[in-house]
């Protein structure tokens, strides 16, 4: 593939092995076997490199749960029996991210038991909490962020969702920031700072023509939900806009790993590009590039040739198995140099980002053996 002609061929083992390196974030567009990579280069770190690894997936679907042989995921870490680890001495654990567990998780370590209740009651913290744009990928920051700062993993490996909410969930550090120096925002606590009469009240004496124009837009009393959101959560503000930049400065540092996963199909090879160049102007590291389901012609024999041959046979008698053969095998072969044209976009615009490509599977990876195998491939430059 030219993609690993054009580029340094990705050690993967290497990266895994290394001591310095904490955390490894998958991303790249849907339906590319991001999931699956992430499972299985996890599963190589504990089984072959001996590390104390965790597999933390912001995607909701269960593949990872099942081709790990467990029935569930939740926001705990989740450790996986039955792999081999007897001689290396690693561990494997799994979690999936309930993004309203770890935004409830936050108030009850920020805020004392009375006012961790009075914002779980808040019908604005509820819909936030819970379906808000954006919550989900700052909760991942912060999952992160917990799972970083306790210190009981070797490795991290993060599945993010796909390659433009990966964008969000590196972004929200910077959007939290301009939500908390917004001017609604300012306008809604400087009465919630002031103390006295209650918030509505408050907010509609101070700012007149401004409060009223919102109270139509929005109604009394989700106005009133909302100062109280913003009220109840004040002291906590300054705590949420640090340990974002502090994750944020962690994904920039020498112990993150970045590996952009795609397949040769012009959508997914376009988004990777995209998040490449992203990763390069905010200066994190990108690792290298997996390139999945990779086709690769059993026969070194281009498609003409076949296709000239089963012309030539055609006519033959008993030669039909053979016509049929040589006409799948060019088939194979035109696809294949399709492929290797798309990941070429890639490639020829980062020239300098190792690349290492895999076959595709005969089947879906459904079990451990199959992780085994997906791992096996990535890791074999």
């Amino acid at each position: 593939m030219p993609s690993e002609d054009a580029a340094p061929p990705l050690d993967v083992d290497q990266i895994l092995a290394d001591d310095g390196v904490r955390i490894v974030v998958c991303c790249g567009a849907g339906g590319v076997g991001k999931t699956t990579t992430a499972a299985a280069l996890a599963l190589r770190a504990a089984e072959r490199h001996g590390r104390r690894t965790v597999v933390l997936t912001i995607d909701p679907a269960r593949r990872l749960a099942q081709s790990l042989g467990l029935t569930e995921l939740d926001n705990t870490p989740r450790q996986v029996k039955g792999i081999d680890v007897e001689a290396s001495g690693g561990e494997l654990h799994a979690m999936m991210l309930d993004m309203k567990r770890t935004f409830d998780d936050v108030v009850l370590q920020h805020t004392d038991p009375a006012k961790a209740a009075e914002i779980f009651a808040n019908p604005f913290y509820q819909a936030m909490s819970s379906t808000f744009a954006g919550t989900q990928e700052y909760m991942a920051m912060e999952k992160l962020g917990q799972l970083h700062a306790r210190g009981e993993w070797d490795l991290i490996v993060v599945d993010t969702p796909p390659s433009r909410s990966a964008l969000d969930f590196l972004d929200a550090p910077a959007r939290l920031s301009r939500f908390l120096d917004g001017r609604m925002l300012r306008l809604l606590l400087a009465p919630a700072r002031s103390g006295g009469r209650s918030m509505f009240s408050l907010v509609t004496a101070s700012f007149g023509m401004f409060s009223k124009v919102v109270q139509k837009v929005l109604g009394a009393q989700l106005l009133t939900d909302l100062s109280g959101f913003v009220a109840a959560l004040d002291s906590m503000f300054g705590g949420f806009r640090q340990r974002a930049e502090q994750t944020y400065r962690i994904l920039q540092a020498r112990e993150t790993a970045f590996l952009l996963v795609a397949a040769p199909e012009p959508d997914a090879v376009r988004e990777a590009a995209y998040f490449a160049g992203r990763l390069r102007s905010e200066r994190m590291p990108l690792a290298g590039l997996v390139l999945n389901r990779v086709h690769r012609p059993a026969a070194d024999l281009s498609a003409a040739e076949s296709l000239a041959a089963a012309e030539r046979l055609a006519g033959v008698g008993g030669h039909e198995g053979t016509v049929e053969v040589l006409r799948a095998h060019a088939a194979l072969a035109q696809q294949a140099v399709r492929e290797e044209q798309v990941a070429a976009r890639f490639t020829e615009a980062f020239p300098a980002v190792p690349a290492v490509s895999v076959a595709a599977q005969p089947a879906d990876v459904h079990d451990v053996d199959g992780l085994r195998t997906i791992g096996e491939a990535i890791s074999r430059s």
